[in-house]
């Protein structure tokens, strides 16, 4: 096992690998920008360097300083967690030149699986299904036109090298898409470096429902069962639950294994996540995208089938093959996930950075665990995302879970700034998500304007 690893990031996921590492008996390295030097996962590694000024391009963006802090401490592995560096290829090469171990999978299958052209066309050659669109990249409105012709309104527009919901666009008919198209391009161009877009029917209603998946270095390859992420705000995932009250048991065994056929394809190595859509009038499902990454949600599928994933990571890094087998797993109960962040949900969820004065956590009782990293006292910095907490509880049945979830925000309490525990108290109590009568239009078309007239 490692002696020794870094945590390229920040917030409560650094926290999350720092006590998974612990628990394995691995010294930690945390890093920090300038805004970050009072942060909890300063205080919690073994050690702590500095990376640069606040702004996320020049510490927890910067290859350079991370790298260099990596090897002035010895770190033998590198932790990106989420976002920033985590689906960098550029990043996991110089970790490989530089023989430290990146906690995730090869750069190369990181290129193939992030660009969702290609992508595309591994999955259609490994026998997943994928929804009917462009071959290629588009690159002109005009071609986008004549493409979503022929493919029939609506379609989706998405970013080639995209991801987190930037660059995507719904267009319902030939008058929408060429505006649609141009600031995609411009936000995808923005965002990733690259404007380039593909085009696919648009799945409506519609379901998103991902896949947990483990592979290690010797060929074994198990899924964690699935997430329902269909509560969506922007393409930004609100409330996770698992398991999904939208499939059966015959349909669950179907989108699992095409995910476990999508990674043992593509030979992948380390925690992904394979992302479908399902068509609920028909029972289909398609390909989306596949993230190579560990999850903001993947402490719902952990309560489910008793699999720390980010000990595994660890060991998978480490040469080791996955500590269960497929037959071993037994998923019990369900879970759901709420993200807390600091914004302002009557005010278009803006952000809200500021001290915390006070802070009360909800604890206590089987099957309820907070992720965070803020403390009473702590300044939220304006300069990264506004996540604040996760609240994941676990019943024996889903009634169970939505009880206790609610109960749990009833009780999470922090002054000195607005969050949104309200609104997710106020979703999680909807007749509709309590029902399980939801999709991935459920939230801005039927829930949004309701709370927002309150």
């Amino acid at each position: 096992m490692f002696n020794k690893i870094l945590i390229a990031n920040r917030g409560e996921i650094a926290v999350r690998i720092i006590r998974a590492a612990r628990e394995l008996g691995v010294a930690t390295v945390a890093v920090y920008s300038e805004a970050d030097r009072d942060a909890l996962h300063v205080a919690l590694a073994d050690e702590a360097i500095c990376i640069g000024p606040a702004r996320a391009t020049e510490s927890y963006l910067n290859m350079n300083n991370i790298l260099e802090a990596a090897v002035a401490t010895g770190a033998q592995a590198i932790h990106p967690g989420f976002g920033f560096l985590s689906e960098n290829s550029k990043f996991a090469r110089l970790c490989e030149e530089m023989n430290i171990k990146f906690i995730g999978p090869s750069a190369q299958v990181m290129d193939m699986m992030g660009d969702k052209i290609n992508a595309r066309a591994e999955m259609v050659k490994a026998g997943v299904p994928v929804t009917p669109g462009s071959e290629g990249e588009v690159y002109t409105s005009e071609e986008a036109l004549t493409l979503a012709n022929k493919i029939g309104y609506p379609v989706m527009l998405k970013a080639s090298a995209g991801g987190g919901g930037k660059g995507i666009r719904k267009v319902s008919n030939a008058e929408e898409l060429v505006p649609a198209f141009e600031a995609a391009t411009a936000e995808a161009k923005a965002a990733f470096g690259n404007g380039a877009m593909f085009i696919e029917r648009m799945i409506f209603p519609a379901r998103h429902i991902e896949v947990q998946i483990l592979a290690d270095q010797h060929g074994n390859v198990i899924h964690l069962g699935e997430r329902d992420c269909s509560l969506q705000r922007n393409n930004q995932k609100v409330l996770e639950e698992s398991p999904s009250v939208a499939i059966g048991h015959t349909l669950r065994e179907r989108i699992c294994q095409a995910a476990v056929k999508a990674a043992a394809h593509v030979n992948y190595e380390n925690a992904g996540t394979i992302e479908f859509l399902l068509d609920e009038t028909s029972g289909d499902f398609f390909f989306m995208e596949m993230n190579t990454r560990v999850q903001v949600e993947h402490p719902v599928t952990e309560f489910v089938s008793g699999v720390d994933i980010v000990k595994e990571q660890i060991r998978i890094a480490d040469g080791q093959e996955l500590s269960v087998k497929q037959e071993d797993i037994e998923f019990k109960g369900h879970a759901i996930e709420c993200r807390i962040n600091a914004e302002n949900p009557k005010f278009n969820f803006a952000p809200s950075p500021g001290k915390i004065t006070n802070l009360f956590l909800p604890s206590g009782g089987v099957g309820l665990r907070v992720d965070s990293a803020v403390y009473t006292g702590y300044t939220i910095p304006p300069y990264y995302d506004s996540m604040i907490a996760k609240v994941i509880v676990h019943g024996e049945n889903r009634f169970e879970a939505l009880m206790k979830m609610q109960r749990a925000l009833m009780e999470f309490d922090v002054e000195g700034l607005t969050t949104n525990i309200d609104f997710q108290l106020e979703l999680i109590s909807d007749d509709n998500v309590i029902a399980g009568d939801y999709d991935t239009s459920f939230l801005a078309n039927t829930f949004l304007p309701e709370y927002l007239e309150k």
